[in-house]
């Protein structure tokens, strides 16, 4: 009873720690990107970010009015690739991505900013120019990226980066069983010649975007890779039916169709040999050389990749996944 009436006396005197006891633990939600965007009151910055990395076609594209912004080459839109407004986890979720940096990028051999990490992307899977890091659009886009991680916990933000682990399969693709998956789960979307399927308006750009051809992004780019795409592809494909933690294809399926859609021409991207000075850091389903070591061009294309990974962590430690 002693205890009892000392603890009533203690929050007598400090009503500020029944206020503590009293609190609950939040978890963090993703944003309703597109409900914010039509009733939350949103800064003009974030918003013009939001329209050019969902519209990225009509304000960078080739259809833009100004002809000193058309900086893509493409008519793809950023969120192409990075799902649901840049919100998706396993799709390169933007939420948290300031956060992560400045960090060291493999492929200049150096630290790298939110904005140099933009810009590789405007030159390889928009096919195009690099914006200026001052400019109205890259201050914007960043806006946009630092309004989506508002209150994200650091635990949660290596927890949402990122696409998913993938296991590379002890075999080279099989370009047969790629396009048969294609058959099955890819083209009712982009279509039997992987050209996507185009908004009645193009200059809404594309309902699908194409996945290889003229209009999509170039041999430089990170999808190029075989097992960087099959890890999209698998936490992402077929789209609205897969999720990063409830995915429809296999490490396999995902494997031999990412090896389908990059087996077809794409843009070239001109001075890809200067990637990665250190050539120890290289990925190694990176299709283009030089590489820092004696394996093939069509397997670090086409794999298999596995006897690549064990070279470098043997003769380097370094442990590579893609």
């Amino acid at each position: 009873m002693a205890v009892v009436f000392l603890g009533l006396y203690y929050f007598q005197k400090h009503p500020e720690a029944l206020k503590k006891s009293e609190r609950t633990i939040t978890i963090w939600q993703p944003r309703n990107v597109d409900e914010d965007m039509a009733n939350a009151f949103i800064m003009p910055d974030v918003k013009y970010g939001y329209d050019l990395l969902t519209q990225t076609q009509k304000y960078l594209g080739p259809q833009a009015e100004n002809p000193q912004m058309r900086l893509s080459g493409n008519n793809l839109k950023c969120t192409s690739c990075h799902l649901d407004s840049g919100n998706r986890p396993g799709s390169g979720s933007w939420a948290g991505v300031t956060q992560r940096y400045p960090s060291f990028r493999g492929r200049s051999n150096a630290m790298g900013s939110i904005q140099d990490r933009i810009n590789g992307c405007m030159e390889r899977s928009m096919n195009g120019e690099k914006l200026d890091i001052d400019s109205r659009e890259m201050k914007a886009m960043v806006a946009y990226m630092d309004w989506l991680s508002e209150g994200i916990p650091e635990d949660e933000v290596e927890n949402v980066s990122g696409y998913t682990n993938l296991e590379p399969p002890n075999m080279a693709v099989d370009l047969g069983k790629g396009q048969q998956i294609f058959t099955t789960h890819c083209i009712e979307c982009h279509q039997e010649d992987g050209q996507g399927l185009k908004h009645a308006d193009f200059k809404d750009g594309y309902v699908y975007p194409p996945l290889w051809g003229d209009d999509t992004f170039n041999d430089g780019a990170g999808m190029n890779r075989v097992l960087t795409a099959a890890q999209f592809i698998k936490a992402n494909m077929p789209y609205l039916l897969a999720t990063r933690d409830n995915p429809v294809l296999t490490d396999e399926e995902a494997y031999h169709v990412a090896g389908y859609i990059n087996s077809f021409k794409r843009p070239e991207k001109a001075n890809k040999d200067k990637d990665y000075p250190d050539l120890k850091l290289k990925p190694v389903s990176t299709p283009y050389g030089p590489w820092e070591d004696n394996f093939t061009a069509e397997q670090h294309k086409f794999g298999p990749f596995p006897p690549i990974i064990a070279y470098y962590k043997e003769k380097y430690d370094i442990k590579k996944s893609k």
